[in-house]
């Protein structure tokens, strides 16, 4: 059933109320639990002065306490994350239901031109806003996290953004930004839309004419395996366009924030590369191999 304006709107505010609260609670815990690392350090200075004086009675004492002291920590610190976790997630679900309205305005025929400069902003805010894998403790990345392959199994929905390979001319293929518009059972194949509107094309193209594009972003500290290794030969966005090229990734990424820096091929310089260029997490996938300049 399609979702209304007036639903969708009402749906949006209901999870903004949720999140506000949810902030409020995430500066309550926080409070908890700066009060509770300011308790451990304490407690273990005085331990270490008991060590220090001999005093074994106090010492063990001490100890106890101190024990006591870390798992209120832990506990304080695991409510915090699950509200964390909790804000996030309706977050998520604000970003849905909005791209599932602007889908459905789209499917209406309500599709605004937008210019060339507007719509590389839109990309790079696109990057920027993607979701961050925040992953616990011994957890892999999933799926089209970062550089994560998607499962062989898996179909793009209505609105995710993919590199499609499409015919330029009678003897020229490129791979390109596309937005997906709907998946045909029957055919096995994807109908997607150029994501630059000006060029007003769309495609019927096989699944292994498209690249799914990441959902998520790694965070490099903690799902650094989650990332492109240094040398890698990857399909990079080049930066002012909407075409994808081959590149080789120069340095990674040092923060969630941070982009890669590549090199991409260039026959025009005297080492077959041209000098490095930054492009989001969001941008960079495995090299596919077969005929384009994309690969």
């Amino acid at each position: 059933m399609p979702l209304t304006a007036d639903v969708a709107a009402q749906q949006v505010q209901e999870r903004l109320r949720s999140l506000h609260r949810l902030i409020y609670d995430i500066e309550t815990e926080r409070t908890r639990n700066e009060q509770c690392i300011d308790s451990i350090l304490r407690a273990e200075k005085a331990t270490e002065s008991s060590s220090s004086a001999d005093d074994s009675s106090s010492s063990s004492h001490q100890q106890m306490q101190l024990k006591s002291l870390y798992k209120a920590g832990l506990t304080a610190a695991e409510q915090e994350e699950r509200v964390l976790r909790a804000a996030l997630s309706r977050i998520y679900e604000i970003r849905s239901i909005k791209n599932e309205r602007r889908i459905q305005a789209r499917h209406a025929g309500n599709k605004e031109t937008i210019g060339c400069g507007a719509l590389m902003k839109m990309l790079l805010s696109a990057a920027q806003t993607l979701p961050l894998h925040v992953g616990r403790v011994g957890e892999r990345a999933p799926p089209l996290c970062g550089a994560v392959p998607a499962d062989p199994g898996h179909i793009a929905r209505p609105g995710d953004a993919v590199a499609a390979l499409v015919r330029v001319s009678e003897k020229e293929e490129n791979w390109i930004l596309a937005e997906v518009v709907s998946w045909l059972p029957a055919q096995g194949k994807y109908e997607v839309d150029d994501i630059d509107e000006e060029q007003k094309n769309r495609h019927v193209l096989s699944k292994r004419r498209v690249v799914a594009l990441p959902l998520m972003r790694a965070e490099p500290r903690t799902d650094e395996p989650a990332l492109f290794p240094k040398g890698a030969l990857v399909m990079a966005l080049y930066p002012q366009t909407t075409c994808f090229y081959r590149a080789v990734v120069n340095r990674l990424p040092a923060t969630h924030a941070d982009p890669y820096e590549v090199l991409f091929e260039d026959s025009s310089y005297a080492d077959g590369y041209s000098p490095a260029e930054r492009v989001a997490q969001r941008y960079v996938i495995a090299i596919k191999e077969g005929k384009g300049r994309g690969t």
